[in-house]
């Protein structure tokens, strides 16, 4: 499976202490190099730094392509190098999470899927406990609207 990650996924599994899960359902995972230096920017958490510092052998970091291409104005670099990585790979799953990226993935014919998809395919693959999961989530600055979450804790009743 190939698998290319943007910044905001990597950097919410690692806050909640779920970035192993990953590794259990995906194997391998792809962070274009402008998705790594965001994560090591001072700015991160010194938890996403520090993990970032000592990444386990299943992260690959890549150069990623980089095209002038005007519908990415709106777009960091991240989700750019993210897109265009996923695109040259045909990758099986971009992970990404802001709205505009998924919407130019998608456009682009990307399958995608986000922290909360890959949450949710973890508790499925009974590797973690949704409604622990989804708490510390909501504890950290991610946006969950009360009713995802309402949504998604009803499916493991």
């Amino acid at each position: 499976m190939t698998i290319v990650a943007d910044t905001s996924p990597i950097n919410y599994l690692i806050l909640i202490e779920q970035i192993d899960v990953l590794a259990r359902l995906y194997g391998r995972v792809i962070l274009p190099s402008a998705v790594h230096e965001e994560l090591l920017r001072p700015g991160a958490p010194s938890a996403v730094r520090i993990w970032m510092e000592n990444l386990p052998d299943w992260i690959e970091v890549r150069s990623g392509i980089v095209i002038e291409d005007h519908t990415f104005l709106k777009l960091d670099a991240g989700e750019r190098e993210a897109i265009l990585l996923a695109e040259e790979l045909t990758a099986d799953y971009l992970i990404i999470d802001e709205l505009l990226g998924r919407r130019e993935a998608v456009r682009r014919g990307l399958s995608v899927i986000g922290t909360i998809g890959v949450l949710r395919e973890a508790a499925i693959s009974g590797l973690l406990d949704i409604r622990l999961a989804i708490a510390k989530l909501q504890s950290t600055s991610f946006h969950l609207a009360p009713e995802t979450a309402a949504n998604l804790l009803r499916e493991f009743d």
